[in-house]
């Protein structure tokens, strides 16, 4: 497995959705840069953003309560919650990568504990 590299994607939920749920806009931050600027600045997020690598996120300086699930090496989710703006996320050793969206798409795409996800992309993304 490579490292991963800034760009666009699709999720997909494999299983646990409780009904299909078409594919969401994904947004994928790998860079230092691209991580560390993740959803400031903006006023809500059309799908997600996947953090990688990341194990933990903060919401300080947020403008908008978010969905957080922790994934492991095998996109498997570990743990969901959601943060007010100005809250400090627990570490999840296991944790792989972070995926980030609006308060209440997680629960609509029927993202829990032990639910796997796919990440479709339109170019190779990883190094």
């Amino acid at each position: 497995m490579g490292r991963w590299r800034d760009g666009t994607g699709e999720l997909s939920v494999l299983d646990g959705a409780r009904e299909p749920v078409p594919p969401v806009p994904l947004e994928i931050a790998a860079s230092y840069r691209a991580r560390t600027r993740g959803l400031l600045g903006r006023d809500g997020i059309d799908g997600a953003i996947l953090l990688t690598p990341a194990s933990s996120v903060h919401t300080f300086r947020m403008r908008f309560a978010i969905d957080v699930a922790h994934l492991d090496r095998r996109f498997r989710v570990i743990a969901v919650r959601t943060m007010r703006p100005g809250r400090l996320g627990a570490i999840r050793p296991r944790a792989r990568y972070v995926l980030e969206a609006e308060a209440g798409a997680m629960a609509a795409w029927g993202l829990r504990p032990g639910v796997r996800i796919a990440i479709a992309t339109g170019q190779d993304l990883r190094t």
